[in-house]
């Protein structure tokens, strides 16, 4: 099922959800379709599943969002709260964008994203909230954009650029203009 499932990834990534055919899937697992189906009903059921899989790894991420003071610790338990959901966001990329694009038709399906996602909101919020920073909604809003549209632009595409910087830039960033991290002198 694992093998399946890894395969499916691979392949809605490649091709997008649409396009894909459960035929694409079986030969990426190098598996049969009878091994696909003994799982799956069809290639919605293994999206459900994906999606099932991808919620819980974002709640786990939103249940361990750090304490973020405006001093060095806080800016690297940030850095590591923010490497843990990109790599979410590696493996179940697609699975998101399908969340975002609303390429999901299954209202389950697409009540998992809302709900994964409004849980990180509201636990990034609540540390916004204790840092005594902006916690509005408008604010929480534009963090969780930048913090998606930015994931998605380190996992999805070949840009070019070194990743361990990007997360260094993202959590400057984040950690300065959200939570109040000192920022550093510059020589006159």
């Amino acid at each position: 099922m694992q093998k399946l499932a890894d395969a499916g990834l691979r392949v809605f990534a490649r091709r997008g959800y649409h396009e894909a055919r459960v035929d694409d899937i079986v030969r990426a697992a190098r598996t049969s379709h009878g091994t696909f189906y003994l799982y799956f009903a069809n290639k919605e059921d293994l999206l459900r599943t994906l999606a099932v899989e991808c919620a819980a790894a974002i709640d786990e991420v939103a249940d361990a969002v750090p304490s973020v003071t405006p001093d060095r610790a806080g800016e690297e338990a940030l850095a590591e709260f923010l490497r843990s959901f990109l790599g979410v966001y590696a493996r179940y990329g697609v699975v998101i964008r399908a969340w975002m694009e609303r390429q999901v038709t299954d209202r389950k399906v697409d009540r998992l994203g809302v709900r994964a996602f409004t849980h990180i909101a509201e636990s990034l919020g609540r540390e916004l909230a204790a840092a005594e920073a902006a916690h509005d909604a408008a604010t929480v809003a534009a963090l969780m954009a930048m913090l998606e549209r930015t994931s998605y632009a380190m996992t999805s595409r070949d840009l070019g650029f070194d990743p361990d910087a990007a997360l260094t830039t993202l959590t400057r960033v984040i950690h300065r203009g959200f939570f109040g991290g000192a920022q550093p002198r510059t020589p006159r």
